[in-house]
């Protein structure tokens, strides 16, 4: 009788990450990761290797904040319906327009050549900015019409496994490849990780949680397309304030992360290191805090786990300032790395489990936008536009120990919203099974 009951409650902890949904959202994870990967930590290392100086290196992860202002088109990809592509549904259509447009992009950046034409290159890796953050804009609004509110939690974590796998297997792959074929090979066989998200949108087609916006007709009918979901979301109780948070929570967090391969280069750590250690260690310890992060949001609800995670990733930065202060060291390069892509993997299901849930089904891509743009733009122009001179000025160790403090905002914000009920107050219809009313109606 025991026997049978552990049974089936094994199986009821199995059975939501085998469900399609929630499969969509793995194989979705993995074409949304791979276009981060080829403008960043491959993009960096690449640079490092041509000699470029760690200024102009670090000014490149500028061209990761047109992800950030992915939110000033993501109203197109709601409401304009693609001529021809159009007929297999809003969605779909976009899928495999903006994956077409990903692939053409970093084809496009395999042909440049950094150390002979810096200019090219720059607008190879914004062109590959461009159509992956459509890419995300269409990804991010299939995957939550997709999931239905009860697999929120799952859903979020398979997408984050699939994010790591893409993410990680791309930046692997080119390493490997240009080791032995040069870097032009290395992305043009990364362009095909665009491919999961075009076909589980082929397969699966259009979800059945969309929500058409209303007919738009003249130029007033077009503008309120545009500002409505913004509308929408700011009439939310605690709306600016949930806004800051998103602002503020992962500054840190982004400034330590888009470094860490100019330590690794600075501490002599070689392709094949970086390739054993950094990526493949990571990608485990990944997937063991994406679980991590699954089970907690289970048993421990929204509020508390995210605020776990918050406390995780900031404290994950200083195992850098040890490793910045051992030197090169293959143990310790591991350590760092396994606690940092734990703390994210964690991180990631939770805290994407909670912006899912802020959004309005009626504008899914569009606010989602919104939220993930505003989630890493502060950090990202930092790093952008400081770190390699405080890394220069201040050394490793103090830059790492500084990107900690910088998390603590965030922290007590989330605390006092939580407290508040302010969370509670500003969520959306993706996170409830019966949407309200269109208030706009």
């Amino acid at each position: 009788m025991s026997t049978g009951t552990s049974e089936r409650n094994l199986w009821d902890s199995v059975r939501p990450y085998l469900e399609k949904e929630s499969l969509a959202a793995f194989f979705l994870g993995v074409s949304s990761g791979f276009p981060y990967a080829m403008i960043g930590a491959t993009l960096t290392t690449r640079l490092a290797q041509d000699g470029i100086d760690k200024k102009t290196v670090t000014a490149f992860t500028l061209a990761f904040l047109v992800y950030n202002l992915k939110v000033f088109w993501a109203w197109i990809v709601d409401g304009l319906h693609l001529p021809l592509l159009g007929r297999m549904g809003q969605r779909v259509s976009w899928m495999l327009l903006a994956g077409s447009l990903v692939m053409a992009a970093v084809a496009n950046l395999a042909l440049v050549d950094p150390s002979a034409d810096l200019g090219a290159t720059v607008l190879a890796a914004v062109l590959v900015g461009v159509a992956g953050a459509t890419f995300d804009i269409v990804i991010d609004a299939y995957r939550i019409e997709t999931l239905k509110p009860y697999q929120l939690g799952t859903g979020s974590g398979m997408s984050q496994y699939g994010w790591r796998i893409g993410s990680a297997g791309a930046g692997a792959l080119a390493l490997v490849v240009s080791a032995r074929a040069g870097w032009s090979a290395a992305y043009l066989a990364c362009a095909l990780f665009a491919l999961p998200a075009m076909l589980t949108a082929l397969f699966l087609g259009e979800p059945e949680r969309h929500r058409d916006p209303l007919a738009r007709k003249g130029v007033g009918e077009v503008l309120s397309s545009i500002i409505g979901p913004f509308l929408e979301f700011f009439r939310r109780n605690g709306a600016w304030l949930v806004l800051l948070f998103i602002l503020v929570h992962k500054v840190g967090d982004t400034l330590a992360n888009l470094t860490f391969r100019l330590l690794f280069d600075d501490l002599g750590f070689s392709n094949d290191e970086i390739a054993i250690w950094d990526v493949g260690v990571g990608f485990w310890a990944y997937l063991i805090g994406v679980f991590i992060g699954g089970v907690a949001y289970a048993r421990m609800g929204l509020k508390r786990s995210v605020l776990v995670a918050l406390v995780l990733m900031a404290v994950s930065n200083l195992s850098f300032a040890a490793l910045a202060a051992a030197g090169h060291s293959n143990i310790g390069m591991a350590g760092a790395i396994g606690f940092e892509n734990i703390a994210s993997g964690y991180g990631g299901v939770v805290v994407v489990a909670y912006f899912s849930a802020l959004c309005d089904l009626r504008y899914t891509a569009a606010q989602y936008a919104l939220i993930s743009a505003a989630a890493s733009i502060v950090g990202r122009f930092a790093t952008g536009t400081t770190a390699g001179a405080l890394i220069e000025s201040m050394g490793y160790v103090n830059f790492y120990v500084t990107t900690t403090v910088l998390a603590l905002p965030g922290i007590v914000l989330f605390w006092w919203m939580s407290r508040s009920g302010l969370v509670d107050a500003a969520m959306g219809t993706a996170g409830e099974e019966k949407p309200h009313a269109d208030p706009f109606a």
